[in-house]
């Protein structure tokens, strides 16, 4: 009756044990199993790759480059008249008209105001303005005799003719300067500007 005893028990802590194993596998499974989805979670969660990171910005087509200070010069200059239109240089050795007489001297057309211009056109109109006898005593070398029909140097300065004639700006400040400086006479002053002017035909 022991020995029946014995085996009983053996049978039953055999079954324990068997149910033991069988359980632990179990566990180790299901934590094995556990451990790898926690992997594959933990490897999908990593930060993904930007693509702004990976991808090169777009190339911006540059702004198109404005006009040069030469360019926009050359356009401007263009589409101004050529101030100097009208002018000739006259036959060589020409010497363009003057007043020659006392007559011619009389009645002069009045000078425009020096406060219109600027620079040394200013300064010619207001030379002119203030001895207007001897700058009509003088040949106006852009030749508008010819082309405008002026009498003398003088008649530039009555209306804005010399205010685009570099020519009649030069020798009205030049006759200014050679009667206050240089105390030349009208005919002194004319023999100069004959001979500065003259031989630029």
């Amino acid at each position: 009756m022991k020995a029946t005893h014995m085996k009983t028990t053996k049978k039953i802590l055999l079954t324990l044990a068997c149910g033991l194993l069988f359980t632990t596998a179990i566990l180790l499974q299901a934590c094995g199993g556990a451990s790898s989805e926690r992997s594959a979670s933990q490897g999908s969660a990593a930060t993904p790759v930007s693509k702004a990171a990976t991808t090169p910005p777009q190339q911006q087509t540059p702004a198109a480059a404005p006009q040069s200070a030469h360019e926009t010069g050359e356009n401007a200059a263009a589409a101004k008249p050529d101030a100097r239109e009208g002018h000739s240089h006259g036959e060589p050795g020409r010497v363009p008209r003057y007043a020659k007489t006392s007559a011619d001297l009389k009645n002069l057309p009045p000078v425009l105001p020096a406060s219109q211009f600027t620079g040394m056109t200013r300064a010619a109109y207001a030379a002119v303005k203030e001895i207007p006898q001897t700058i009509a005593q003088l040949p106006c070398y852009c030749h508008c005799d010819e082309g405008f029909g002026h009498k003398s140097l003088q008649t530039c300065f009555t209306d804005d003719h010399a205010a685009h004639c570099a020519v009649c700006v030069e020798e009205a400040l030049l006759a200014y300067k050679l009667q206050k400086e240089e105390r030349l006479t009208p005919a002194q002053i004319r023999e100069r500007i004959i001979a500065q002017y003259g031989g630029a035909n």
